[in-house]
């Protein structure tokens, strides 16, 4: 950010950003810039989102080691956010957990508040796309994302000899951070075809470089001696529930099954949006074949369905870090130039047109990753009765089957209404797609006429407050 920001207005408008990774802090960053000091919360203590999630104070591993190709914009997100922290009201460890018409509530060190707001921006991130495998319930078993957390906010890895499975950049991504920080990567293990169609081909040279950079992290891998599969089938992880995981079995490319011991397991499939607060605050979702999945629905500059509420980032489109940074930024211009902030209006229409020409390049090299690797849903299909879909309900597909079969559900809601998928600490999160997939399945329908299990408030399990209430 350069230059001082301007004195903020008595009478500025109410602005809250919920998120501080990519999407947020330049949400945040472009709202300073016009004179507006912003509510920003996040449920981490730290700025951020996942990606350039940072360590805590008093470690001292440096940038490179820990984020590997993406240290410089990390280094950067980190020091542009701690220039606005002077400029913004930051709430760090707040859980934004529900919306109301004009008020966002959340929690802080379990005390509840309620902030209202003229415009509410939503840069909720995503999350790591999780296909259940049989044996994945064992201890041992990791979501991409959480064998992140595990080395930069805890300075440990998942495991002694750690198998990554799964498909998307992070795999390769969250594979390499630990083989840079020492760590022993037993195999990476890929659905997704080595050989590519040109849908994806042409999709990716939107951005060769970033294409480019991705084939790097494959050969280094390789150069390090982990060996990488790539058009897998996933049979089983092999273990037993008092020592928890032992292995994983596959199919290769050539039919041949393949064992590779370890004693962790990260698992995941891209990424999906986390888009619980877009779904409470009642904005309109969509069905995206290309990806198989429900999102928000948005219009160019991040304005949804639901009057004041704009949706930025991983948490409505996965379009990178990159593309989030460029999606924050247009939506608090597009919240300014709503609400008749002169300033603001005056940077939208200065920087609209170029931020939706970026947000379009970026946008087509997403179509490209999802051609390149997609959701293999036909694995959700395939997986056995007694395999566990949901971890947090020890539901089986065997049940969800039963459900369709037995009891005439085929929608997914019905499906959780009798089963309990879903109902669990993670909300779905970590079942909610593969669940549509085998009911899907199992109804002989497309996938998109079974649905998509509804968020409710809390967003996430909160702790109750016991204190006696005076009457």
């Amino acid at each position: 950010m350069s230059g001082a920001p301007p004195s903020f207005p008595s009478a500025s408008p109410r602005i809250v950003v919920v998120g501080t990774g990519p999407a947020g802090v330049r949400a945040a960053q472009a709202l300073v810039r016009a004179g507006v000091r912003p509510i920003v919360v996040d449920e981490s203590r730290r700025d951020g989102g996942q990606i350039y999630r940072r360590q805590p104070e008093g470690f001292k591993r440096p940038y490179a080691k820990l984020y590997g190709t993406e240290a410089e914009k990390a280094q950067a997100l980190h020091s542009d956010f701690d220039a606005l922290r002077d400029h913004v009201d930051y709430r760090g460890d707040t859980l934004a957990w529900n919306v109301s018409e004009g008020a966002l509530h959340v929690v802080h060190a379990g005390e509840p508040q309620t902030l209202p707001f003229d415009a509410l921006l939503v840069c909720s991130g995503a999350t790591d796309r999780l296909m259940p495998v049989a044996g994945w319930h064992r201890a041992g078993c990791y979501s991409l994302g959480a064998s992140q957390i595990a080395l930069k906010a805890q300075a440990c890895t998942i495991g002694s000899r750690v198998v990554f499975m799964g498909s998307g950049p992070l795999l390769y991504l969250v594979a390499s951070q630990y083989v840079q920080a020492g760590a022993r990567v037993a195999a990476v293990l890929d659905t997704a075809p080595a050989a590519k169609p040109w849908g994806a081909v042409a999709g990716l040279l939107a951005r060769p470089r970033l294409a480019l950079r991705g084939l790097a992290l494959i050969r280094d891998l390789r150069r390090a001696g982990v060996p990488v599969l790539q058009g897998v089938a996933p049979q089983r992880i092999d273990g037993d529930d008092s020592l928890g995981v032992q292995a994983v079995a596959v199919r290769d490319a050539q039919g041949r099954e393949q064992r590779f011991e370890c004693d962790a397991v990260g698992l995941g499939w891209h990424l999906r949006a986390e888009t619980q607060l877009a779904d409470i605050a009642r904005c309109d979702f969509e069905f995206e074949p290309l990806s198989r999945q429900w999102l928000p629905r948005i219009d160019a500059d991040g304005r949804s369905s639901t009057k004041g509420v704009y949706l930025a980032g991983d948490g409505v489109r996965i379009l990178g870090a990159d593309g989030a940074e460029a999606a924050g930024r247009l939506a608090a211009l597009a919240a300014l130039a709503d609400l008749g902030h002169a300033p603001g209006r005056a940077l939208y229409d200065a920087e609209s047109a170029a931020l939706r020409r970026t947000l379009a390049q970026m946008n087509r090299f997403r179509e490209g990753l999802a051609r390149a690797f997609p959701w293999p849903h036909a694995q959700a299909a395939a997986l056995p009765d007694d395999a566990v879909v949901c971890r947090c309900e020890a539901v089986t597909a065997g049940e969800l089957r039963r459900c369709v079969n037995e009891m005439d559900s085929h929608e997914v809601n019905r499906a959780k209404a009798f089963s309990r998928v879903g109902m669990g600490r993670c909300q779905g999160r970590f079942c909610g797609h593969a669940s549509a997939e085998i009911v899907a399945q199992a109804s002989g329908v497309p996938v998109q006429l079974v649905g998509r299990l509804r968020s409710q408030a809390p967003v996430k399990p909160l702790m109750m407050n016991t204190r006696e209430v005076q009457a």
